[in-house]
């Protein structure tokens, strides 16, 4: 019923299977351990642009890719940390670098755990020793990202974390959202603006983000698709980034554990104490309608 198959084609690519709902999920380890496609009855609910996937000079536009130790951009791409000035480009780190397969699972679930420790390289930009344990987990129609992240530091170690889903939607008319907020702010305007469910998809690009959640899920139904992605994350994620592209075939539904400049703000930064660890969970699911 489960199985995990690997194979090379420009990366070295694990592929999930659940034959039982026809479903298949692709991660990419050393592609900065994204999710590069994931498949429900056949039908595939993620984005993905293949010529930035193809360019390893770039980031990847499409699956999921994975924010560490920020979410978001810093100005100027800077920070300062006990008085020393850092570079940190857009989202971190993580989503760039080899990822190595640690554990695979295939008895009653399909499972791949990933890793990534600190090396000489992250330390030039994140002064801290950290390792990050990640499972992802095909089951029936749902997909759940397990992540354990480590701090092997002697100090404390502040950071944030997210995920950067890209849904396929050829047709964003026929989104229907429900976000369990009614305001959110325009993080290129900086300006609060009211929610009613939709978006006007006429803008050239939307970037907004929900900073107060009602609660622990939102989803979005695909009209023309009949589909309904339900999005789940734990307490460590208490706010949702909502962006898209006009002309592009899709949008991000994007939970974050703190916003923009944290790592110089201070706002909902996470911390971990020497040798301790956090768990989460991020979840999706699908339902055709």
């Amino acid at each position: 019923m489960f199985s995990i198959e690997r194979r090379r084609q420009l990366y070295d690519i694990y592929v999930l299977n659940n034959r039982e709902s026809f479903s298949r999920l692709e991660v990419v380890p050393e592609r900065g351990g994204i999710i590069a496609s994931w498949q429900v009855q056949g039908r595939e609910l993620l984005y993905m642009d293949t010529e930035r996937f193809a360019n390893p000079s770039m980031s990847v536009r499409g699956g999921i890719p994975i924010l560490f130790p920020i979410c978001g951009n810093l100005p100027d791409n800077t920070y300062i940390y006990d008085g020393q000035s850092y570079l940190l480009k857009q989202h971190g780190f993580a989503r760039d670098l080899p990822w190595e397969v640690v554990a695979q699972r295939t008895d009653d679930r399909a499972s791949l755990t990933i890793a990534l420790a600190s090396n000489a390289q992250t330390r030039e930009v994140y002064p801290f020793d950290f390792l990050l344990e990640f499972t992802y987990t095909l089951q029936g129609q749902a997909l759940t990202l397990h992540q354990r992240y480590t701090n092997r530091s002697s100090g404390r170690m502040p950071f944030s974390v997210g995920f950067h889903p890209y849904f396929l939607a050829p047709d964003k008319s026929q989104l229907r959202f429900e976000v369990p907020s009614d305001e959110a702010i325009d993080q290129i305007t900086k300006q609060p603006q009211p929610f009613f469910n939709t978006f006007d998809f006429d803008q050239a690009e939307i970037d907004w983000i929900f900073p107060h959640l009602s609660r622990q899920s939102a989803s979005v139904s695909d009209l023309s698709r009949h589909t309904r992605i339900t999005l789940s994350y734990g307490d460590a994620f208490p706010s949702l980034v909502f962006w898209t592209v006009k002309g592009k075939d899709f949008y991000c539904l994007e939970p974050w554990s703190a916003p923009r400049n944290a790592l110089n703000a201070g706002e909902r930064l996470l911390y971990l104490d020497p040798n301790a660890s956090l768990e989460t969970e991020v979840a999706l699911s699908v339902d055709f309608i």
